[in-house]
């Protein structure tokens, strides 16, 4: 009989190959033969899954972001069954810091797609939501600490929500290129954190 092709995996290899190519040299010159030689697949076979070159750019960064997804949901279900919400908001800041390979790799492939984001609409769409929704992830955990009593009443829960990702994102470079440690990095995050859960309580 003949053997079964996993589609999924089959893109998700592909979509590797275009992720590797990307932290060696960026995306601006990558073509579709380059990915298909890196995948190890025929070029046919790559525009069968992805089509188009800019298709496959798209693709590519949507299984990223899956996957990018799926890590953090992995990586919050260790702080355990009840963490507090001054736990949990740290833990998903940290995620946006390139604090291990697999978020280094993953930090150093959406900076190569940097320049895309500004020049590509279907791109641009991708990433133009993705802080906004962060933000409003981070301001619901803080306005829950505020009904448990982590988190003081005056604080604007919006506000610094916007800080705190703008700040963690603003380090993801630094952090890239070793300006900064990655110490250095989540001493930075505890400390603003300090400012706005000034309890324990819940943790």
């Amino acid at each position: 009989m003949p053997r079964q092709v996993d589609h999924d995996q089959r893109r998700r290899q592909i979509a590797e190959a275009v992720w590797r190519l990307a932290t060696r040299g960026g995306l601006e010159d990558v073509t579709l033969r380059q990915v298909a030689a890196e995948a190890e697949v025929s070029a046919r076979l790559l525009q069968y899954y992805f089509g188009t070159r800019d298709q496959l750019l798209l693709g590519a960064l949507k299984i990223l972001n899956d996957d990018a997804e799926q890590q953090a949901r992995e990586r919050l279900a260790m702080l355990g069954d009840t963490p507090g919400m001054h736990a949990i908001v740290r833990g998903v800041l940290l995620e946006l810091l390139p604090l291990d390979e697999e978020r280094r790799n993953r930090h150093l492939v959406y900076a190569a797609y940097f320049v895309r984001f500004l020049t590509d609409p279907a791109l641009a769409e991708v990433a133009h939501d993705a802080p906004l929704a962060l933000e409003n992830l981070v301001a619901g955990l803080i306005a829950q600490g505020q009904e448990t009593g982590q988190v003081p009443r005056n604080i604007d829960a919006a506000a610094e929500a916007a800080f705190l990702v703008a700040g963690a994102e603003g380090m993801q470079s630094s952090v890239l290129l070793r300006q900064r440690s990655a110490e250095d990095a989540i001493a930075m995050i505890d400390h603003q954190l300090a400012r706005v859960f000034t309890t324990t309580n819940g943790e």
